[in-house]
């Protein structure tokens, strides 16, 4: 017989950055709430690893300045301290060979990657974008917008470059251009964050605002099951034990959310099966000192590669060392060859920090890393067509993450999904109370 324990209004599984602000924001509004996390720490794919003095993300990962990530954080007083990249200096790989990375009007006029057609209708773009309205495109194909709007291929290499390094997607003929301008816009407007610490500091922040909300937090804890009978009864976790709630709101990934609720049928198995991983290859390396000192971002244009030393800005590294991460933008169809896209990777750092293999203190290479769970596609139209965070066949089970609600990409959907979670929970407790009275 399954134990039954506790009182919960709402139980939160995932511990996540989605996770821990969907329990804050609920707690603060005055719920009960009780967070499982299955693994022994909280922070999902926001973790940050320290090796011998060198602080690594999961990846490379970036704060949008004008994101709803960062203006959710700060409602919730979570306190993070860092630098944008610099905007000069970068190089635009392509045939193996660097060229200035056009990044204002000099950098433009000056680079060999573009002759002079392709330097005037570049200009032309993105001199416009700022004005762009990227909503009558959410239905159309990356591809398909470049080859309607753009006329040199070489700019559309450019461009397509930039799409990826701002979605760290690489589906052109699937993504959509609505979603990806938008936040190719958002990214030129108001650029990123590297974090000091890395991503550590939103994690423990997010802890502390959920803990000090009321939130309890259990680790270790794997729950097995979403209990239900068309409306939420409660969560069933891995040693039997069953915690019962009117709500229960799942911050994972679709295939994930879908494996909590039995059988194959429903919105969340259709969501799971419709969903398509967005993945990079990740080399990450901490060097004793930078071979080549100015030497701080590449973007592959003609290869989906990508460079950047985040300890320039951000206290990532030991004094005078470096972190750098060095990502490969993987085919949604999954056709990677792990030990040629980590050649690549090396051969990237080979271009642009020659010498690095004599100063390497630490390396890590994750060869198929999830970045986020689902591709904003042209077929669903655009971010409109995301599901959730309302399971409809499941009266009081919602969903929240990247891949959830109609604002935004990356850890902008995650935290927007969470705020629009607690603020329908908390619609439906206040009509539940009117009806009651």
């Amino acid at each position: 017989m399954a134990t039954t324990n506790g009182d919960a209004d709402v139980i939160v599984v995932g511990g996540g950055l989605a996770g821990l602000a969907t329990a804050a924001y609920l707690a603060r509004a005055g719920r009960s709430v009780q967070l499982f996390e299955r693994s022994s720490a909280l922070g999902g794919r926001a973790l940050t690893q320290s090796k011998g003095g060198f602080d690594f993300n999961l990846g490379p990962h970036a704060l949008y300045r004008k994101g709803q990530g960062a203006a959710i954080l700060a409602e919730l007083g979570v306190s993070f301290h860092g630098a944008p990249p610099a905007v000069g200096g970068g190089y635009a790989v392509q045939d193996g060979r660097k060229h200035t990375l056009p990044g204002g009007f000099v950098s433009l006029l000056t680079t060999g990657l573009l002759g002079l057609p392709g330097k005037l209708e570049t200009a032309r773009l993105l001199g416009s974008l700022a004005s762009f309205d990227p909503t009558p495109w959410q239905g159309v194909s990356v591809r398909e917008w470049l080859e309607r709007s753009v006329r040199h291929s070489s700019v559309r290499a450019l461009l397509q470059a930039l799409v990826r390094v701002s979605t760290y997607a690489n589906d052109p003929a699937r993504q959509s251009a609505g979603a990806a301008l938008a936040q190719v816009q958002m990214a030129l407007a108001g650029g990123v964050l590297y974090l000091d610490g890395g991503w550590q500091t939103l994690v423990d922040g997010l802890r502390r605002t959920a803990a000090a909300a009321g939130v309890g937090i259990v680790t270790g804890a794997r729950v097995a099951a979403v209990e239900h009978d068309g409306a939420v009864r409660g969560v069933r976790l891995d040693d039997g034990t069953w915690f019962p709630a009117a709500a229960v709101v799942v911050a994972a990934g679709p295939t994930e959310a879908a494996a909590l609720v039995a059988g194959d049928h429903g919105a969340l198995h259709r969501w799971a099966r419709e969903a398509v991983p967005v993945k990079a290859a990740c080399l990450d390396v901490g060097l004793r000192r930078l071979p080549a000192a100015r030497a701080l971002f590449a973007l592959g244009i003609d290869r989906p590669l990508y460079l950047s030393v985040h300890s320039a800005v951000a206290r990532l590294a030991p004094a005078d060392a470096a972190t750098v991460h060095v990502a490969k933008y993987l085919p949604s169809d999954g056709a990677n060859d792990p030990e040629a896209d980590r050649q690549e990777l090396e051969a990237l750092l080979d271009l642009v920090q020659p010498g690095w293999r004599a100063v390497v203190v630490e390396q890590r290479f994750l060869p198929s890393m999830t970045v986020y769970h689902a591709l904003v596609t042209a077929a669903a139209g655009g971010v409109a067509g995301r599901p959730g965070p309302v399971v409809p066949d499941i009266r009081g089970l919602y969903v929240v993450g990247d891949w959830v609600g109609g604002d935004g990409l990356l850890v902008d959907a995650s935290l927007a999904s969470a705020r629009r979670a607690a603020e329908l929970i908390g619609r439906e407790a206040a009509a539940a109370r009117a009806a009651a009275a």
